[in-house]
């Protein structure tokens, strides 16, 4: 008898155990919207609002944005709404600029021997390949640098029109 009244005991102290855990998650809920509701301050001079806009309905709220936005010539579209169609009319203008430029060598003027120098400098190569590559731009176009960037582009043409030579950026 006395093992029964202990397993009864056991089994009502588990089924607490059980139930207790059940009651404490609802306060818990409960508590977090109550917190979630005391987040929002309203100043003292909005409560009164705050509190009508509060028993409106959806439709009601709804017509007294339109009443609003007329009143004061605003809209309540979000901002994020606008931008991208502005960052898409922005995005066609940066696809017509290019990101990558290709400078090739036109003519090599009058200072042959500057040019070469500034091959070699910037090709990183040998007397003897910048000098081909300067005698043939002579007769024909040669690449010098492909895919670089505006400004390295730009400060090669520097460069080589400093040194006399004809540069094309494509």
């Amino acid at each position: 008898m006395v093992d029964e009244k202990k397993q009864d005991e056991d089994k009502k102290e588990e089924a607490s155990k059980n139930e207790a855990p059940k009651k404490e998650e609802t306060p818990k809920k409960e508590e977090a919207s109550k917190e979630e509701e005391s987040e929002v301050k309203v100043p003292k001079k909005f409560e009164k609002l705050v509190q009508e806009i509060e028993k409106m309905s959806v439709l009601e709220l709804s017509e007294l944005v339109k009443v609003l936005e007329e009143k004061f010539g605003v809209s309540a579209q979000a901002p994020a709404v606008a931008a991208p169609a502005q960052s898409g009319g922005g995005g066609e203008e940066v696809a017509e600029e290019k990101s990558s430029f290709n400078v090739e060598l036109q003519g090599i003027g009058d200072k042959k021997i500057e040019v070469i120098k500034v091959v070699r400098d910037v090709m990183e190569k040998g007397l003897k390949e910048a000098k081909d590559l300067v005698d043939s731009a002579a007769s024909s176009p040669q690449m010098i640098k492909e895919g670089v960037d505006k400004e390295t582009a730009e400060e090669l043409k520097k460069k080589f029109e400093a040194a006399g030579a004809k540069v094309e950026l494509k």
